[in-house]
């Protein structure tokens, strides 16, 4: 943490590119595999990856290390970037263009398995999407970085009651509307 500290007050004294290289190091892959589980294509979730650090870059100087931790942070960075990315135009117009092109069709029961994978989750994250934004940093932080309840409410300031109820009631509201999906397809 001091280590952690101590980069980020190089990166917003000095701009210094050796800081920020160290620290973007640090949490790439894990805010990669964060992004991967929410959109389960490698090239986007490195494109989503590297708009999050980006933005980390572009705003470090607003970062207040008394307000939140800079893990905290970032993954609020990265839950907004995906929300931001499934609300987009771009999103919903190669939904209806771009059924996975760059997929390769010689394993046709491989393609179909991944495809069905990607189809469901398309379909979680719309219906996450509808949740306030609270239960939707909970449930994926839960589901998607794969945080404890312990873990998550430290993250967010909360009791850890009131972070099981918000993913519980989440979780609640996600299968619901999976079922009734279900009948409609």
């Amino acid at each position: 943490m001091k280590k952690e500290a101590a980069l980020i007050k190089k990166i917003k004294r000095k701009q210094d590119k050796e800081a920020a290289n160290e620290l973007i190091s640090s949490y790439y892959k894990e805010m990669y595999r964060f992004l991967y589980k929410q959109t389960l294509q490698k090239e986007l979730a490195m494109d989503l990856t590297q708009e999050v650090f980006i933005s980390v870059l572009q705003s470090i100087q607003t970062f207040d290390q008394r307000k939140a931790s800079f893990r905290t942070w970032l993954y609020r960075l990265a839950t907004n970037r995906i929300i931001d990315y499934y609300r987009s135009k771009y999103y919903k117009y190669h939904q209806l263009i771009d059924p996975i092109e760059e997929e390769s069709l010689n394993d046709e029961e491989d393609f179909t398995i991944r495809l069905e994978q990607q189809q469901d989750l398309e379909k979680v994250v719309a219906v996450v999407n509808q949740l306030d934004a609270g239960s939707q940093e909970i449930f994926r932080l839960k589901l998607f970085a794969e945080y404890t309840f312990r873990n998550i409410a430290e993250v967010l300031d909360l009791p850890e009651s009131t972070v099981k109820t918000k993913f519980y009631t989440a979780q609640k509201y996600v299968k619901q509307a999976w079922k009734e999906g279900a009948h409609e397809g």
